[in-house]
């Protein structure tokens, strides 16, 4: 997979969601028929490549202390699941579309995601 986006590094994902560049699907079925573009964006299920990922949930702050003093501590986050490269299978309904330099880019809450598919026995070789 390679990212042709320059300014990807603008984009800051915020909590529990994922940016995804959704797959090109055919638009040919298996016995030759060409189907419309709307048909395969209705679909219920789709896959992606995770470009970016969220920080994750955050963790509840210490309580003990007054609320209107400037926390001490940052926020701590309970990462997610999701890598950047990973092939995501996810909920389409749940998703929300934009386009950044003419492409086509989902943001995509974690709970959405339905299976991840990571290459790591790549980077062993």
């Amino acid at each position: 997979m390679t990212i042709k986006l320059k300014n990807l590094d603008k984009f800051i994902v915020v909590g529990d969601r994922v940016l995804i560049r959704p797959e090109e699907d055919s638009s040919k079925t298996a016995s030759g028929l060409y189907l419309p573009p709307g048909v395969s964006e209705k679909e219920k299920i789709q896959s992606g490549y995770i470009l970016k990922v969220g920080p994750g949930y955050p963790t509840a702050s210490n309580m003990d202390e007054e609320p209107w003093k400037e926390a001490k501590e940052k926020v701590k986050y309970i990462p997610l699941q999701a890598k950047e490269g990973d092939l995501a299978i996810f909920l389409r309904k749940e998703a929300f579309e934009i386009e950044f330099e003419k492409e086509k880019l989902l943001i995509v809450p974690q709970s959405s995601v339905l299976l991840l598919i990571r290459n790591d026995f790549l980077d062993m070789i």
